[in-house]
């Protein structure tokens, strides 16, 4: 998408995520970097950042975290180790019915949530190249959110992020 010229080469942008942040956050020398005497947060992921194709990168994820030296999430060979799942509040939050911000539109599970779904109809063909109706069913999720939450919100903001 950027020209070599203006793009951060791996190292340097792991480096700014890592060293770069706790200098954000004003915990330098606490956090940051693998090394004696700082806290112990890291992630197992799934490829090698160093070596994984640029057009992969946005699709690996952690499957163990550690905070502090505890671990706070795990999956795949790790499950065992991941604590319980923390309660989703309040009760209301979309969280606990779509499983996540950012997470795909699950039909079946929004269904089942009272999210109106459009129907439609397609060859597998036509599924392989993507639906372009998927759009449309975010947008009716989004408007049934915002009938649902009407008087809660009032004509204040109706989004989720607070």
């Amino acid at each position: 998408m950027y020209p070599d010229s203006n793009r951060l080469s791996r190292e340097e942008a792991l480096r700014l995520y890592t060293q770069g942040s706790s200098w954000f956050s004003n915990e330098t020398g606490r956090k940051g970097a693998i090394t004696n005497g700082q806290f112990a947060d890291l992630a197992v992921l799934t490829d090698d950042y160093m070596t994984i194709a640029d057009d992969q990168i946005k699709n690996f994820e952690s499957q163990l975290t550690i905070v502090a030296g505890k671990i706070v999430y795990g999956t795949a060979h790790f499950a065992n180790f991941s604590p319980p799942s923390l309660p989703v509040l309040p009760e209301w939050s979309p969280i606990g019915k779509f499983r996540g911000y950012g997470a795909p539109l699950d039909v079946k599970h929004a269904a089942r949530a009272g999210v109106p779904v459009l129907q439609h109809q397609h060859t597998n063909a036509y599924h392989q190249q993507g639906c372009a109706h998927s759009g449309l069913q975010l947008l009716a999720a989004a408007e049934a959110a915002r009938q649902r939450f009407a008087d809660f919100w009032g004509l204040g903001c109706d989004c989720f992020a607070f």
